[in-house]
C-alpha cells in the first residue's frame, strides 16, 4: 500500500480549553496542527485537512509549504463522523490515515503498521487500552464513507460507535508497542494537556 492519504480532523470546537483554537496553539515553537501534520507525512504522501470554514486561514497558515487539500465541512458541529466522511470525499487513494489534529507526539511507525494491517479489511483500528481510538485509524474510502453517511442520516450521527460495522483489523496495546510509543494516542484537550505537551516536546528536544 504506497500510496497513502493523511486525513487530519480539526473541526472541533476546543471547548474544554475554553474556546481557544487549540489546533494552532503553540506548542514549543510549532502550532499544534502542523506537529500533527509533519508526523503524519512520515507515513503518507498526501495530506487533506478537515476543517470548519473559519478555521481554514490560520490551519491554512500554519501548513505553509505542505500544500495540503482542505476539505471544509459544509455541515459543521456535526461530530467526528461528518469529519471523517468530508475529509475521506476530498482523498484520492483507496486508504487513509485518519487522526484528530490534537496528536502532537503521533507516531509515524504505528500509522505505516496500521496501514499494513488495513490491506484486504475495510478498516485498522487501535485499541491502546479498554477503549478504541476512531481518529487514530487507518480506512478504506469507499466503505467508510457509506458507513459514516448512513450513521449521519440516524437518530444520533454523532456515535462514533457507528464505525463498528465495518470490516476491521483490531490492533492492540501489545502489538502497538511493537511498531512505536503509546505517546501517539495522547491528546492535546484541556490547558494541562496543552502544558504537558508544551514541556514533552522540549525534554525532546522538539521546540524552543
Amino acid at each position: 500500500m504506497r500510496d497513502r492519504t493523511g486525513v487530519i480532523v480539526a473541526g472541533g470546537r476546543s471547548v474544554r480549553t475554553g474556546g481557544t483554537e487549540t489546533t494552532v496553539a503553540d506548542v514549543a515553537g510549532t502550532p499544534l496542527v502542523r506537529r500533527v501534520a509533519d508526523r503524519l507525512l512520515g507515513a503518507t504522501d498526501r495530506l487533506v485537512v478537515n476543517c470548519r470554514a473559519d478555521q481554514r486561514p490560520a490551519i491554512e497558515e500554519a501548513l505553509a509549504g505542505l500544500d495540503p487539500t482542505f476539505a471544509v465541512a459544509s455541515e459543521p458541529d456535526r461530530g467526528a463522523l461528518e469529519g471523517i466522511s468530508t475529509g475521506l470525499e476530498a482523498a484520492t487513494t483507496e486508504y487513509a490515515a485518519v487522526v484528530a489534529a490534537d496528536l502532537p507526539l503521533l507516531d509515524p511507525g504505528i500509522v505505516s503498521y496500521l496501514f499494513e494491517r488495513a490491506a484486504g479489511r475495510e478498516a485498522a483500528v487501535p485499541r491502546p487500552s479498554a477503549w478504541f481510538e476512531p481518529l487514530h485509524a487507518v480506512y478504506e474510502r469507499a466503505p467508510t464513507i457509506e458507513a459514516c453517511d448512513r450513521a449521519l442520516e440516524g437518530s444520533d450521527p454523532r456515535t462514533i460507535d457507528h464505525l463498528s460495522s465495518l470490516d476491521r483489523a483490531v490492533v492492540d496495546r501489545a502489538v502497538l508497542l511493537d511498531h512505536g510509543s503509546l505517546d501517539s494516542f495522547e491528546s492535546v484537550d484541556t490547558p494541562a494537556d496543552l502544558r504537558w505537551a508544551i514541556e514533552r516536546c522540549r525534554a525532546d528536544g522538539d521546540g524552543a
